[in-house]
């Protein structure tokens, strides 16, 4: 009989890295699958329909929310995304390891659904980092920049909900840190280690 596949969710602030360490980690790991989620926001430059999300328009969205295909979902600013139920456990049956990349209200839900989920949170090394990331996107206006500062402080404050944290200082030591949590070594990794006290007092202070 086939051994189902397991489940690890990714979440983080906005800026924090999350996107760049999860395709890192992809190609590392050629055999773990990314579930690929939907959103109703605007497709970047970069982005490509169907790799990168499905981009769908809201009326879509709510059909599929009243139709019970998400297994979670979520508003982050003014737009939805969520995690499509079929695609994951078409996956997960066939024995797949699945990451989602998602945020902490959608954590939230899939926890409440599949409880034996393992989570991830990526923190930045301190604030000022943060900012800076957010700034060399230069996509976001100052308002925009401003208002997911702001949110990002809301976001950090939720990193005890998770399994893992990993701290994106150094960006190939973070991806390494991903690898052993899904390779199933990553126990030095987890929410309630020592070190992480100074940086959260720092984060969220």
């Amino acid at each position: 009989m086939q051994a189902r596949g397991k489940l690890f969710v990714i979440a983080a602030p906005s800026g924090a890295g999350k996107t760049s360490l999860v395709r890192a980690l992809m190609q590392r790991m050629p055999r773990l699958r990314f579930s690929i989620s939907y959103t109703t926001r605007k497709k970047r430059e970069t982005e490509v329909n169907e790799r990168d999300y499905f981009f769908v328009d809201k009326p879509t969205f709510q059909r599929m929310i009243d139709a019970g295909e998400f297994l979670e979902h979520a508003q982050v600013f003014d737009n939805y995304y969520g995690t499509s139920k079929a695609q994951v456990q078409q996956l997960l049956d066939a024995g797949e390891n699945v990451l989602l990349e998602i945020d902490w209200q959608g954590a939230q839900q899939i926890r409440k659904t599949a409880p034996q989920v393992e989570s991830i949170f990526i923190l930045p090394p301190s604030r000022a980092e943060l900012e800076r990331r957010l700034r060399d996107r230069k996509t976001d206006s100052e308002e925009v920049i401003a208002r997911r500062l702001r949110d990002s402080i809301v976001d950090m404050s939720h990193w005890d909900e998770f399994d893992y944290v990993v701290v994106n200082q150094d960006f190939d030591r973070a991806v390494s840190d991903l690898e052993a949590i899904v390779n199933g070594s990553g126990s030095s990794l987890r929410r309630d280690r020592a070190d992480l006290k100074p940086l959260i007092d720092t984060l969220l202070g």
